[in-house]
């Protein structure tokens, strides 16, 4: 597709980098708890989980999900356990929405507001609709990005004094206060 302008400002094609390049670049994957993805109406249990895959293999045909009762997907997906969502609310403000191309080959990538998913623990992502058909089928979702890991910090024990205990502080400053000065 080089040179493709199909005339939408609101994702790149990325035909500049090397396929090389741009595997390292999805390598959000790796940092997904995978065992722990949800995915509210998916028609087969636990394959919403199959399409969160290393980005050579995007094209692969055999691992995907569709949806169930209509063309509706939510997929929560936990880098550490936090609350998920549910269809309930998938009314509230999004951080960001996108509009969505066909794309058969996996290549069209949409620019995030980076302020907006500094610091991201936990993310969901809504499809409400498709290109038209009854169902959804989706077959690879590509997270960019870099990762930093969390450090934490364990619990400090400490002892506060609400009153100070005069012989836990030493101090010949009390001395000094009776000698007389000329």
């Amino acid at each position: 597709m080089a040179g493709h302008s199909c005339g939408d400002e609101h994702h790149q094609h990325g035909d500049e980098q090397t396929d090389a390049e741009r595997a390292n670049a999805f390598s959000l994957y790796l940092k997904i708890d995978t065992e722990s993805v949800m995915c509210l109406n998916e028609a087969v249990d636990n394959s919403g989980k199959l399409v969160f895959k290393p980005w050579n293999e995007r094209l692969n045909r055999e691992k995907f999900v569709d949806s169930d009762v209509d063309e509706e997907l939510l997929f929560n997906i936990p880098y550490k356990n936090r609350p998920s969502m549910t269809f309930d609310d998938v009314s509230c403000e999004p951080d960001q929405e996108f509009d969505l191309n066909p794309d058969p080959e996996g290549r069209l990538e949409y620019p995030t507001k980076v302020a907006r998913f500094n610091q991201v623990e936990h993310l969901s992502i809504f499809f409400p609709t498709n290109f038209g058909a009854e169902n959804s089928r989706i077959y690879y979702i590509g997270l960019r990005g870099e990762f930093t890991e969390m450090k934490r910090h364990g619990v400090t024990i400490c002892n506060y004094e609400t009153q100070a205990n005069p012989s836990d502080h030493k101090t010949n400053l009390l001395d000094q206060m009776g000698h007389i000065i000329h």
